[in-house]
């Protein structure tokens, strides 16, 4: 089977299973995912299914994706935070579904591997930075939508707090021992409203900087 009959199928997968947003599917048929995976792994690119992509960490199956990208409810006007760039399969997805996509990563080498795959394939409203993810983007909040692609113990206040009244952060939520739940987090004028959007398994949301080798225990600079 040819990767597009494959990605076909794949589509109609995420249709089945519930996915209905047409803008969503049509940006995840455009994605090539198998830019966005090692070469071993390309040939299983269009399964669903996490893949490792280096450092510990995978890039979500495409059904997680598509569910989350789905409850953050974005259109073309507005401009979106994501926390783990990772391969960048998500951020590219976004980029099709928003005016602008500002991107945070913690590992520097999957930072430059994802902003290569952004040039080559001409997404230019795509904004990334080396940075914890838990600290956010101070500098461009507030933000109508943000998404986080690790598991954190509870909703971070310092992301719900760059959140505009009236926005949507989606992220996952529960430690690895234990059930982690996606929730749906509106900020109002009188506080946060949740809507947990179902189980799912991430790694956890790290704070900090990865120790940079030879640093002595020491982490890298931002």
């Amino acid at each position: 089977m040819t990767s597009a009959s494959k990605k076909i199928r794949l589509i109609l997968s995420l249709r089945q299973s519930g996915i209905i947003d047409t803008a969503l599917l049509t940006a995840m048929e455009r994605v090539p995912r198998e830019l966005f995976v090692p070469e071993a792994f390309s040939d299983r690119a269009y399964e669903d299914t996490a893949l490792p992509i280096g450092h510990g960490q995978t890039v979500s199956r495409p059904r997680i994706v598509a569910q989350m990208i789905e409850a953050l409810d974005v259109d073309d006007r507005v401009k979106v935070l994501e926390i783990g760039t990772g391969s960048g399969y998500q951020t590219a997805i976004l980029s099709h579904l928003c005016r602008r996509v500002y991107s945070i990563e913690r590992h520097r080498e999957l930072l430059r591997g994802a902003e290569q795959r952004f040039t080559a394939l001409g997404r230019r409203n795509i904004t990334t930075r080396a940075g914890d993810g838990w600290r956010g983007w101070p500098e461009q909040a507030p933000f109508t939508h943000i998404i986080v692609c690790a598991a954190a113990p509870e909703i971070p206040p310092i992301l719900s707090g760059q959140l505009a009244v009236g926005g949507v952060l989606v992220i996952p939520v529960g430690d690895e021992r234990h059930e982690q739940r996606i929730l749906r987090v509106t900020r109002t004028e009188d506080g946060l409203d949740t809507h947990d959007c179902g189980p799912v398994r991430f790694l956890p949301l790290v704070e900090g900087m990865p120790v940079a080798p030879g640093a002595s225990g020491q982490a890298e600079s931002r």
